[in-house]
């Protein structure tokens, strides 16, 4: 008698209606009116704005990410029509170009973008930013064209424009008067 009570109890606290909600759209995973929103998680920054241990450590874990699948996986042969450097770290704009394709992994990957997530990745990122990375004159052409070969070598960048060097000459100009004595 005792357990069919108990069960009686369970089924009438099953069939009752859900507690009223401060919020029509809790269903959906949205604030009442006046409510507060879900915090968003953070934004990923590019790899370039970030400074110190934040940056080191988006570095180590984007070269695990490196070695560990995308070289294994993408890396195919070292040939002057595909150079690759085993110093890339050294690189700013290989940094950037697979920190880049690394964050589309992730967010290609993650269930959410359905089950073609991962060819919009292969179509849209992959392809783009390997043959960018390995062009024969891309950033990484004056390195290591055959692994018998390992080479490292970072290209100069093109100079400052005109205007940033007139800039700089006339604030340089302007911090020392010539009329007023220097001490």
């Amino acid at each position: 008698m005792e357990q069919s009570a108990q069960q009686a109890q369970q089924l009438d606290h099953l069939a009752s209606a859900p507690p009223p909600s401060e919020s029509p759209f809790a269903a959906f995973g949205m604030p009442g009116f006046g409510g507060q929103a879900p915090a968003a998680p953070p934004e990923p920054r590019p790899i370039l704005e970030l400074d110190g241990e934040e940056r080191e450590d988006e570095l180590d874990a984007l070269s695990d990410w490196v070695d560990d699948f995308f070289l294994p996986v993408y890396g195919a042969e070292v040939t002057t029509a595909a150079p690759w450097c085993l110093q890339w770290q050294e690189h700013d704009d290989v940094v950037a170009w697979l920190h880049a394709l690394w964050l589309a992994y992730q967010q290609h990957k993650d269930p959410e973008s359905g089950l073609s997530g991962l060819f919009v990745w292969h179509r849209d990122f992959l392809t783009h930013a390997v043959a960018a990375i390995r062009a024969p004159g891309g950033p990484l052409s004056a390195c290591m064209t055959s692994p018998e070969r390992p080479a490292h070598r970072l290209l100069p960048g093109p100079p400052p424009s005109i205007r940033t060097e007139v800039a700089s000459a006339a604030e340089a100009v302007g911090t020392t008067e010539p009329d007023e004595p220097t001490s």
